[in-house]
């Protein structure tokens, strides 16, 4: 007789689960004898962390569209969980989060590991039950993943150890018939009404300096986005989750916007009259022009996120790829005046970043590593960054190519994510590279995954840019808070070895006259490699365009005590403080 847990598994297969991300536990050992009867059907990818199974499962949703599904025992193993789940919830990634609990007659009584997973768990997920019993287990595992597929959100199921391995008749009602819930998929197309679509063209044919705004919701949407920009006349602007929406090379983008984006982009942002948000809601709302200052189509799937951080004209409900197709013909064709004008200054921006990644300084500056990294990895590889310092280099100097795939942890924007993301695309996508480009901080903070990339033998170059401190946040002190740095230092760890003692070959990277070669060497190399690239920590990564506050509050900090004001103000004597003077 099937018991809750076997039902959970046979639902996890109905619906196309074949990879589940985590670790095992007393709380949870009934799902994992389930698991262990079906092994030959589910992979599961044993990690060395809760949280880092967590981000595995967000990538991994990311990176295929399906699915996402993570395990964890009870009280601590859930609650590891967390933080990569917000990262799913906040990028609309849909995650399956399955949890254990204690006795089902012990909840409540103080017990070991007694937490309220599903009570603790309420904000995240958009769907969230205890399972009562082994008849409950069917509906609700299927209503748990049908939520998060329909919402792009995280469901979670928590089951008290007896439940388990309860019988899936006992205690069973007669509204609850075995069967009565199945795993057919429901899909839709969406499109807008044909006179909101009507609206949006009108409003975009009477632009004359129009500009695409590009976000996650966007990804599959390139040739569509390109034949817009064509018609348009438009530059298309990236928001840093649909870095790949359309490539770096591509005649109609000009990169990215915000902290990490370009010069370029910004300006078309600051001159355009029309703006059109496709698959976006950029949560940063000072990049974007002044309310009532421009014309606004919004494209998103969402119907709340419509005006969310623009007020639209008009709010286009529906699927971006379909929406622009819908739209396409009822515009007409606008001159390249615009766009010329975005192409010219993308070209002399291309100029800078050359320059600035060609240097020859010693600390090898982070942005050598970036533009030597930027040209050598495959078209058809997959592309992940943590968070911090290293975002910017990603944003900036490696370039999105047609075919790849490239994430990391959006509006969240938690560090440590960059390595499980990297092993949830190896472990998706077997034949394809994988970059992960990560700072010490980050990797510093799950670093056992090393141990699990040597274990699976994943095809992975990890990308450690080296710098021995908590980059960003040091720079956030003194430009956004005029403070010196304060506890931001990190030790200075020997990632090569301890890369070596994983089982994971490794090099190191110091002079940027060899930093080319050194990549070349490895980055067509099968199997799993880590790259230790030492860099001055003294380079800033400001915004595009920097603004007086931000050079005053730079030089106030380095007056009231910044303990390397000198060596600061010599690093960027020739870079970004020249820039503000």
């Amino acid at each position: 007789m099937s018991n809750a847990s076997d039902v959970l598994v046979e639902r996890l297969l109905a619906w196309g689960v074949d990879t589940i991300f985590g670790l095992p536990g007393d709380g949870i050992n009934g799902v994992f004898e389930a698991l262990r009867k079906q092994q030959e059907r589910i992979r599961f990818i044993h990690v060395r962390h809760e949280e880092a199974a967590a981000f595995m499962a967000c990538a991994y949703a990311k990176f295929t569209g399906r699915l996402g599904v993570c395990i964890a025992t009870s009280g601590p193993g859930g609650i590891h969980l967390l933080n990569g789940l917000y990262d799913a919830k906040m990028d609309h990634a849909p995650v399956l989060a399955i949890t254990g609990m204690q006795h089902s007659d012990l909840v409540g009584t103080f017990t070991q590991q007694d937490v309220a997973l599903d009570k603790l768990f309420i904000d995240v997920a958009v769907y969230n039950e205890r399972i009562m019993s082994g008849a409950h287990m069917e509906s609700v595992a299927d209503l748990a993943i049908r939520s998060a597929l329909s919402s792009r959100g995280v469901a979670h199921i928590t089951i008290p150890v007896d439940v388990q391995v309860q019988e899936i008749k006992k205690g069973r009602s007669e509204r609850n018939p075995i069967h009565h819930t199945s795993a057919i998929p429901a899909y839709f197309d969406q499109v807008p009404a044909q006179i909101e679509l009507e609206h949006a063209a009108d409003i975009l044919n009477r632009g004359k300096k129009i500009a695409i705004l590009a976000g996650q919701g966007a990804l599959h949407a390139t040739q569509e986005l390109e034949e817009l920009a064509e018609t348009l006349g438009a530059p298309i602007v990236k928001a840093l989750l649909g870095k790949a929406a359309v490539p770096d090379d591509s005649p109609y983008t000009t990169g990215g916007i915000g902290l990490l984006g370009t010069e370029p982009s910004q300006d078309a942002l600051e001159g355009c009259d029309t703006l059109l948000m496709a698959g976006t809601s950029f949560p940063y709302i000072e990049f974007l022009p002044e309310p009532g200052s421009v014309k606004c189509v919004q494209i998103d799937i969402d119907p709340q996120r419509i005006s969310l951080r623009h007020p639209a004209d008009v709010g286009l409900v529906g699927d971006t790829k379909n929406t622009i197709r819908a739209l396409l013909p009822l515009l007409e064709k606008h001159g390249k005046g615009f766009l010329d004008k975005a192409q010219k200054a993308k070209a002399e921006w291309q100029k800078l970043m050359e320059e600035r990644g060609t240097r020859a300084d010693k600390p090898m500056k982070p942005q050598v590593v970036g533009w030597e990294l930027g040209k050598r990895i495959p078209s058809n590889a997959i592309v992940t960054s943590d968070s911090g310092t290293i975002t910017t280099w990603w944003a900036r100097y490696v370039p999105a190519l047609r075919g790849q795939k490239h994430s990391c942890s959006g509006n969240l924007a938690t560090m440590a994510c960059g390595l499980p993301y990297a092993i949830a695309a190896a472990v998706a996508y077997p034949d394809r590279p994988v970059c992960c480009i990560i700072g010490d901080g980050g990797l510093s903070m799950l670093l056992g995954e090393l141990i699990t990339v040597a274990a699976y033998k994943l095809n992975i170059k990890i990308v450690v840019i080296k710098n021995n401190t908590l980059g960003q946040i040091k720079w956030e002190q003194m430009v956004f808070l005029g403070n010196p740095e304060y506890a931001c230092d990190l030790y200075p760890a020997d990632f090569v070895t301890i890369a070596r003692g994983a089982g994971i070959e490794s090099i190191r990277i110091e002079d940027p006259a060899a930093c080319g070669a050194q990549l070349e060497s490895i980055v067509g190399r099968p199997g799993p490699v880590l790259i230790e690239a030492v860099v001055d920590q003294f380079t800033p990564p400001m915004p595009a365009k920097i603004k007086a506050s931000q050079a005053l509050k730079l030089a106030e900090a380095l007056v009231r005590g910044e303990p390397n004001r000198m060596k600061i103000a010599l690093t960027n004597a020739h870079d970004t403080v020249r820039e503000l003077i």
